[in-house]
């Protein structure tokens, strides 16, 4: 089929409303983590118990996540949404009460541990949705570039709800309480997940048959290639909760800790734009070259934040980092989606947005302890032994992939 021929469009096989509709749904995701610090540090007054708790949340996705994307493989995306939807509001409102309650700290860890296990995973579902629209709907020729392009798209999406999510956070606890961002994620995910999961895009489930027919074998999820890109994406999720704990350290020394926020900002906004150029670098920029070359940019800048001890210079630091962050996490969705075994789309999403969360959780909770018990400028180095893991997982790809393999992309 040429590209002269009245094929559909992506945006025809969607329909318009589509893309708003993922991004607000991924909204409450973005919101839950820091929600969840604000709401235990405010109801039980310790800083330490707030870091455990959102990591709790974080392995409690990270874990569970995969097996929600092994779900919508082989019982369609709707149910699995569905359910996902109504126990994950469950658990938020549960969450938001038992924090003031005189539960015990344990009770409360495996509320936490819930929220996140249930979280709805909307941004993985979305990937593999438009992926599948891509593969099967799309002609060949116009796949490709497509292809980079919805990545690229959303990979920014992403960057965006992830920056603003905690702004709005901030926002609602400030003039609303702390409870509030949290009853507010409940009613965004009823509203909006439940929206998605409906939506006619949603891929319907396959019966015994077309599973057979469909669905490789789960071992194939095991493949040393697959791997080091969940590796990879973890890197990256490490960066994220390194800077984020290493900048507000950083910002609480100089007196200014509401300024943690806006200068995080200068890498998400920055890495939100930089995503978006993917999608019109040339095909013999191939996925683990741009690996290597983004991954040093976040290295670089990394070391510069390590560094520095001005405001001018962690700006610096955190704009050059932007400028590898952004593209390095569509390189790795890329190649995540070009990995996938067959059927098992939702699958590899979910177990690359887990290692996002993780990371950034672990991180959160490593970097917050470090700077609390060892001091500012130990935590300012975390995020470039983050940057470090990321490239190292670059470089093994690399090995695992010569060109000419079929698999260097």
């Amino acid at each position: 089929m040429q590209d002269s021929s009245p094929a559909p469009t992506l945006i025809e096989r969607t329909g318009v409303a589509y893309f708003p509709l993922a991004l607000v749904a991924r909204l409450p995701f973005a919101m839950m983590v820091v929600g969840v610090l604000t709401l235990i540090v405010s109801a039980r007054g310790s800083l330490q118990l707030g870091g455990i708790s959102s990591a709790v949340v974080g392995i409690g996705s990270a874990i569970v996540g995969p097996f929600l994307g092994a779900a919508a493989d082989r019982y369609g995306q709707r149910i699995a949404l569905l359910i996902a939807a109504v126990t994950h509001s469950a658990a938020l409102v549960t969450l938001a009460f038992i924090a003031y309650s005189a539960a015990p700290d344990w009770a409360m860890l495996v509320v936490a541990f819930f929220v996140g296990a249930t979280s709805p995973q909307t941004s993985p579902m979305s990937r593999s949705r438009l992926v599948l629209i891509i593969q099967n709907f799309l002609p060949p020729a116009r796949r490709p570039k497509v292809m980079s392009q919805v990545l690229a798209y959303e990979s920014a999406a992403d960057e965006v709800v992830f920056v603003f999510g905690p702004v709005i956070v901030g926002l609602l606890a400030t003039f609303f309480g702390p409870r509030t961002p949290i009853l507010a994620a409940a009613a965004l995910t009823i509203l909006f997940i439940i929206s998605f999961a409906l939506h006619h895009t949603s891929a319907p489930a396959k019966t015994a048959a077309e599973r057979a027919e469909t669905l490789a074998p789960a071992s194939e999820l095991a493949r040393p290639s697959l791997l080091v890109v969940v590796a990879g994406i973890a890197g990256v999720g490490l960066v994220f909760g390194t800077t984020l704990t290493a900048l507000t350290a950083f910002m609480q020394e100089q007196g200014r800790p509401e300024a943690a926020g806006l200068f995080y900002g200068i890498m998400g906004i920055g890495s939100a734009i930089l995503a978006i150029s993917v999608a019109f670098f040339s095909p013999k920029f191939t996925l683990r070259y741009r690996w290597l070359v983004f991954g040093l940019f976040v290295v670089a800048g990394e070391a510069l934040l390590a560094t520095s001890t001005t405001m001018g210079g962690i700006a610096a630091g955190l704009a050059l980092t932007g400028i590898g962050i952004g593209p390095l996490l569509v390189t790795l969705y890329s190649l995540g989606t070009a990995r996938s075994p067959e059927g098992r789309s939702a699958t590899v999403m979910t177990m690359l947005g887990s290692g996002v969360i993780l990371g950034q959780s672990l991180s959160s909770a490593i970097g917050g302890t470090v700077a609390e018990n060892v001091g500012v400028q130990a935590a300012m180095a975390l995020p470039f032994y983050a940057g470090a893991f990321a490239l190292l997982a670059g470089v093994i790809n690399w090995m695992l992939t010569p060109s000419g393999s079929g698999r260097d992309l």
